[in-house]
């Protein structure tokens, strides 16, 4: 005689190990109508927009600098650098202050949204377009509360050039 049992169906038993998924946290904005994400661990903190001291000889993207408790930053506007619509400057216009490599940098956004955990494997690879889109500065595409969200990696968005610039003109403006 063959003995089963029923399938267990249901939450797990009490004590039962359950395999977890890896999850990095996001802080989402939005510029124009499109949803962007950046790692957490690279945010600072988040400031409500004021007029940067524009930077002589600038690309029109950088903004200028901001004094932030004795440290010169520099602004980089990402509505301008990321071709999105005509960038206007509200209320809810704010600067999301990054840790990109040894310096900070202010990106100037639309709105903040929200903090969000996505499971690594969530997030899936951006696709490659040829011609004149540049991609390299997206991480990947995902899914928060049924809207795409576009992860950006903040370090890949400037050139070694424009990263140049601005840390020339941070340390000019510092002495």
């Amino acid at each position: 005689m063959l003995l089963t049992s029923p399938l267990r169906s249901g939450p797990p038993l009490r004590g039962a190990q359950t395999p977890s998924v890896p999850t990095s946290k996001y802080l989402t904005f939005r510029l124009g109508e499109e949803l962007y994400g950046i790692d957490i661990l690279s945010v600072q903190e988040i400031r409500s927009y004021e007029v940067p001291t524009r930077m002589a000889h600038a690309p029109e993207f950088i903004k200028g600098v901001i004094h932030l408790r004795g440290m010169i930053v520099p602004v980089v506007d990402l509505r301008l650098k990321l071709r999105c619509a005509q960038a206007s400057y509200d209320a809810f216009t704010v600067i999301v202050v990054l840790r990109v490599g040894d310096m900070l940098l202010g990106a100037v956004v639309d709105a903040v949204a929200d903090v969000v955990a996505l499971p690594v494997d969530a997030i899936k690879a951006a696709p490659h377009f040829q011609g004149a889109m540049d991609t390299a500065y997206v991480r990947g595409i995902a899914q928060a509360d049924g809207q795409m969200l576009i992860v950006v990696d903040i370090a890949a968005l400037l050139s070694p050039a424009e990263l140049g610039i601005l840390q020339q003109a941070t340390a000019a403006t510092e002495t």
